[in-house]
């Protein structure tokens, strides 16, 4: 996951929230990318009204969906989503390139309380699958990885998924927090992901080894002997990022990139912006109406003689009249 944008200093312009930041430190050979959400998480959540533990999932989710999102080049379309058996059976999150982010989820209100305010990913997702989905139009074939999920959260089904389905060494950090800013509680969001690409012969022969053909006990994730020296510095500066510094308006991504690699030299490239943005729209609405029959149409229609259908995402209600509905859909046909 490299950047195309040309790089900058650190001691450039630091960008702010609701931005995604490339960043590579070649003397490690690694790539990466810094997100920080503010106003457009605060949006999604608070949109809702989500219980805080689902309201930390749902950020951490976000913030997963745009470091992998933004990997897109100029058009496509990438999605995180889950399906367990715990107290959030659904989760959805959506990336539209360039910038468009969007997330929902559906979850068991009681369950949820009985966990507490302090409930683990692990424990609301509980055993499903997580399903990552790239989809860069019709002239390039859908890709979806998919990886168990089996009492985990989601940094460690993000590793997973990278080990089985890219052999990609990988670190993923993930933070979510509500906070006083101005006065008023705002909720934040912010990761970093990190990935060894070797490019000299030595690191690349250690690196490409398959995980048949792995010295015992090699774990290019858990750092156990026969690790590239150069991803075990990585992985031990990485390990020292506390929550705060991830979601922290005083802490840039670019203060933080520094912090941890400046001994190393690290380069920033130019920040990509985030907004929230749903992709429903009336048109978008037709369209799935006229994929029920006309008696599944029917019983759509509500005592006020209208069919409102709210999206799941946004909130933004629809409300239609069933006899245009219906010739629109006989005049399409």
């Amino acid at each position: 996951m490299s950047s195309g944008h040309a790089p900058s200093s650190t001691t450039a312009l630091e960008g702010g929230d609701d931005a995604v930041l490339p960043f590579a430190v070649e003397a490690l050979d690694l790539r990466g990318r810094a997100v920080r959400l503010g106003p457009s998480i605060d949006t999604i959540l608070r949109r809702h009204g989500y219980p805080d533990p689902v309201a930390r999932l749902i950020g951490e989710a976000s913030a997963l969906t745009a470091l992998l999102g933004s990997a897109l080049k100029l058009e496509g379309r990438f999605q995180l989503q889950t399906k367990s058996d715990g107290p959030v059976g659904l989760l959805v999150v959506d990336f539209e390139a360039p910038d468009r982010l969007r997330a929902t989820a559906r979850f068991e209100a009681e369950a949820v309380a009985a966990l507490g305010p302090k409930a683990r990913a692990a424990e609301l997702m509980g055993r499903g699958h997580l399903a990552m989905t790239i989809d860069q139009g019709p002239t390039q074939s859908r890709y979806q990885g998919v990886v168990p999920l089996d009492g985990q959260g989601l940094e460690e089904a993000a590793h997973q998924y990278f080990r089985q389905s890219e052999q990609i060494p990988t670190l993923v950090r993930l933070a979510v927090a509500e906070q006083m800013e101005g006065g008023e509680s705002r909720w934040r969001a912010g990761g970093l992901l990190v990935q060894f690409l070797p490019t000299s012969p030595d690191r690349l022969r250690q690196a490409d080894l398959p995980p048949g053909d792995a010295p015992e006990g090699h774990d290019i994730l858990t750092g156990q002997p026969g690790e590239d020296d150069a991803w075990t510095e990585a992985r031990s500066l990485v390990g020292t990022i506390e929550d705060h510094e991830l979601i922290d308006p005083a802490v840039s991504s670019e203060r933080l990139l520094y912090r941890l690699f400046h001994e190393r030299g690290v380069r920033v490239f130019e920040p990509q912006g985030l907004v929230e943005r749903c992709r429903c729209s009336q048109e978008r609405v037709m369209g799935m109406i006229r994929s029920f029959s006309p008696q599944e149409r029917r019983d759509m229609v509500a005592d006020d003689g209208s069919i409102a259908i709210t999206c799941e995402f946004c909130s933004r209600r629809y409300v239609l009249d069933p006899a245009a509905v219906e010739q629109e859909i006989a005049a399409a046909s």
